[in-house]
């Protein structure tokens, strides 16, 4: 497995809304991926077996209103073949190590309430359950904001 940052919407971006697209549940649209990867680029990495595209995590570092420089994992994507072999602990780890190092004072996410793999990573990457969201997905689920 190969790891690489985002550098070129010509080469990747595409690449990255196929995986999004095939393995979320929400549907997004190419302004919302050039949102995150053209506003920090720093917080996007690919993960490649050969010369296909097998993982991304999307994600921004930006002020909030509560007056910290909070992180927020917009997206992350293993294909379901690759799981369970530390990708997404690893690309998790790459954005944090960012943030960290751009002086983040915390970092956010929301995960489907019965995505039991993701809310396992996250709560094994010291993420605590911060409240339920009702009905925030569009499929009708809950999300848990960690």
């Amino acid at each position: 497995i190969r790891f690489e940052d985002y550098h070129d919407e010509d080469t990747q971006i595409q690449v990255i809304m196929d995986l999004v697209d095939n393995e979320l549940s929400e549907p997004y649209n190419i302004f919302t991926y050039r949102y995150f990867v053209n506003n920090w680029p720093n917080l996007t990495f690919l993960a490649w077996h050969g010369d296909k595209c097998v993982g991304v995590i999307i994600c921004k570092l930006d002020h909030h209103k509560s007056g910290t420089y909070r992180g927020y994992v917009a997206m992350l994507v293993v294909l379901k073949r690759y799981r369970k072999l530390g990708l997404g602990r690893e690309l998790v780890r790459r954005c944090l190590t960012v943030m960290q190092r751009e002086g983040a004072d915390e970092c956010v996410l929301e995960v489907e309430y019965n995505n039991e793999g993701a809310l396992r990573l996250y709560q094994s990457l010291g993420f605590i359950r911060d409240k339920r969201l009702e009905k925030y997905y569009l499929n009708g689920h809950d999300a848990f904001r960690m």
